[in-house]
This record gives structure tokens, C-alpha cells and sequence, in this order.
């Protein structure tokens, strides 16, 4: 894999040797996250996939907007947008975790024409369904009201060793303690208030090329419950559902996520 920068987005990104003969993987990470929670993913599918594996806005080694409007989901969905095209890709199979399911879902509205198929890993298709979201909610307006007037460096983070926290659970402080600073509490709220505000059911029924959704029974952020209720809206779909999963799927369970991905793409 070798590292890039696309200076017009400041956005850092990894591909391998493009070949026109494959198919093309796009992965986005979850809140916090970066590229490198996918570097297990990379060794696994580089030899027989184009792999594009990218930090979002505000993550990893990318830029840090300071304002809180630069983190609208709509300006992620620009992002990939504008480094799809840079690259000269046409049509690729996106897999997204978590946070990155709703930028997924936003660029599918946008953009479902460049996507041939999609995998949702622990997706978050309306927080607004849990049921303390309401509260949390409040407290984020006023927390990104205040994080809007307080100092911000805006400097560009670092790469998370992400071996180090693979089997801990969906709020292990010593992984939050290493993600969270690294992206800044600035984008963390910003980021987090805005996924509060996106309602993603409208677009699940929008949604008309084959989807994959990996989910764990024990996600303690996404209750399986809500993700079984949401996913019979998407008219080509395939569930999976891990017994011993939280939301942290795309660490703690590489082998069997890996295998779902190379299944499912298989049949595309």
C-alpha cells in the first residue's frame, strides 16, 4: 500500500497498484477512527482488490476544519466524491463502519450510480431511534456551542496502533482515551452532533444495489433490534448477525468481517 495526500481536500489516503481487471474496495472507518483500522483488511484483500482506504475530515492524518459547519455529512460525502475522481474510479463496492454508514448513505443519494454494492459493518441508520438519544442530543447542541468559541489548534492527528485495542468493548476508556484526543474533542462533538441530526431511514428504501450488513447481537450503541427493524427497508439486502459482536466488529472480529466481505463481493 502506498500513502497519499489530496491537497485540494486534505485528505490522506492509501491505495495499492490500481488494475482495471478488479474490483474496487472503498473503506470508510468509524468516528475517531482513521485508515489504519484497516490495515488488517488491506493485507487480506490487496493481492485480489484496488483497495482505497482513507482518514476523514478532521481524522488520522487529515486536515482539521475548525469551524463546526465543515463537518456536515455532506461535506465527508464531497470528500470521497472529489478522491473518487481523482483516482479515475468508476465504480467500486463501498464498505463503511458506524459512523461511516451515514456518510455511506449520504453519498448513495447522492451518488448510488458510482456504487455497484455496499456493506454496512455495525451501521447507524437513525440514532434518534435509542432511546437516550433525545438527551444526548440536547447536551451536544450545547457542547458544540461552546467547543465553536474555544481554542483550536486544528493540527492533524496521528495513526492509532489499533492492535493494541482489538477485543475491548464498545466503551473501553483506555481505547477512547487514545481515538478521542487524537481527533480532537472538537471534531468529536462537531462530528457527533451532526450524526444526531442525520435521519437515515429515508434513505434506506432509496437504496436499489445489493447490500451487505454485518452486525454484532451484543452492540451496546446500535441495539440489533433497531438494525433488524431498519434493514427490511433496503430492497436488496443480506444480514449477518455475530453472536459474540459488539460495535467494534472491524477490530474484534476481522476473520469472520473478512469473510462476509469476501463472500458477498464474490456474488456482485
Amino acid at each position: 500500500m502506498k500513502e497519499h495526500f489530496l491537497f485540494e481536500r486534505g485528505i490522506y489516503y492509501r491505495t495499492n497498484d490500481f488494475r482495471s481487471n478488479r474490483q474496487t474496495l472503498v473503506f470508510i472507518h468509524g468516528l475517531t477512527g482513521s485508515s489504519s483500522a484497516w490495515l488488517e483488511y488491506e493485507k487480506r484483500f490487496q493481492a485480489d482488490f484496488n483497495i482505497l482506504t482513507f482518514d476523514l475530515r478532521g481524522h488520522g492524518k487529515s486536515n482539521k476544519p475548525k469551524r463546526y459547519q465543515d463537518y456536515e455529512i455532506r461535506d465527508f460525502v464531497q470528500d470521497i466524491d472529489e478522491l473518487v475522481k481523482h483516482l479515475r474510479i468508476e465504480k467500486f463496492t463501498m464498505i463503511s463502519h458506524s459512523f461511516g454508514v451515514v456518510i455511506a448513505l449520504e453519498f448513495l443519494i447522492q451518488n448510488q450510480a458510482k456504487v455497484e454494492s455496499v456493506i454496512f459493518l455495525a451501521p447507524i441508520f437513525n440514532v434518534k431511534k435509542v432511546r437516550w438519544a433525545r438527551i444526548v442530543h440536547i447536551l451536544l447542541g450545547w457542547a458544540a456551542s461552546i467547543m465553536s468559541r474555544a481554542p483550536f489548534s486544528g493540527n492533524a492527528g496521528k495513526h492509532i496502533d489499533y492492535s493494541k485495542y482489538q477485543n475491548t468493548g464498545d466503551w473501553n476508556l483506555r481505547r477512547m482515551a487514545a481515538d478521542v484526543p487524537n481527533t480532537s474533542f472538537h471534531v468529536y462533538v462537531y462530528c457527533l452532533d451532526h450524526i444526531y441530526r442525520f435521519e437515515g431511514e429515508h434513505c434506506l428504501s432509496q437504496i436499489s444495489i445489493p447490500t451487505l450488513i454485518v452486525h454484532g447481537k451484543k452492540d451496546t450503541l446500535m441495539p440489533v433490534k433497531n438494525v433488524i427493524e431498519e434493514v427490511k427497508k433496503i430492497k436488496k439486502h443480506k444480514l449477518i448477525l455475530l453472536d459474540n459482536a459488539n460495535h467494534i466488529i472491524v477490530l474484534n472480529n476481522i476473520s469472520e468481517v473478512s469473510k462476509a466481505i469476501e463472500d458477498f463481493v464474490a456474488t456482485v
